[in-house]
């Protein structure tokens, strides 16, 4: 019996060590995403790119659920992959495209590509996103012109949608 104990408790250590390498190794929010550090902040590792949303000052529902990866270089760069393209309502019809890039700063992203608003008939592409912090708005640019939209209503994370039905963003 007493030669039985060590085979069962390395038996028992290899199954740990075989259950964490499979974990580390199929968790999507930890094999696919990208971290680095940033302006000195270091992401966590079980968190997503909507928890590091509040670091740089932006709501965590400015970007959909759907996010597959994300990658943050330390001069700001970002590139956020989503599952697939989708739209969202807010106050205004979004389309977010799958490959979403920019540079971020404290409040800022600038040279934004994969974002679209409806603006009556048109789509508009989203060149850059600004926090106005003292007055609790977001300005969302297009090229020269923008639009304020309150930062409450980009609070929660939205549920990406495949489809627009009426103007309004609807699932499959």
């Amino acid at each position: 019996m007493a030669a039985m104990a060590p085979r069962s408790s390395s038996m028992l250590s290899l199954s740990v060590i075989l259950f964490f390498v499979f974990f580390l190794s199929s968790s999507p929010s930890l094999s696919t995403q990208s971290f680095e550090v940033i302006s000195g902040v270091i992401p966590s590792i079980a968190g997503d790119v909507h928890d590091l949303l509040p670091k740089y000052g932006f709501p965590r529902g400015i970007i959909p659920d759907n996010v597959k990866s994300y990658n943050l270089s330390d001069d700001g760069s970002f590139e956020i992959q989503l599952d697939r393209p989708c739209y969202v309502h807010f106050d205004e019809l979004v389309y977010y495209d799958r490959k979403i890039k920019g540079k971020m700063s404290y409040g800022s992203v600038s040279g934004v590509s994969g974002i679209q608003a409806k603006k009556l008939f048109i789509w508009v592409t989203v060149t850059g996103i600004k926090v106005d912090s003292s007055s609790g708005m977001i300005d969302f640019y297009v090229g020269a012109l923008s639009e304020k939209l309150p930062a409450k209503q980009f609070e929660e994370v939205p549920q990406c949608k495949s489809k627009v039905y009426n103007g309004e963003a609807a699932a499959i």
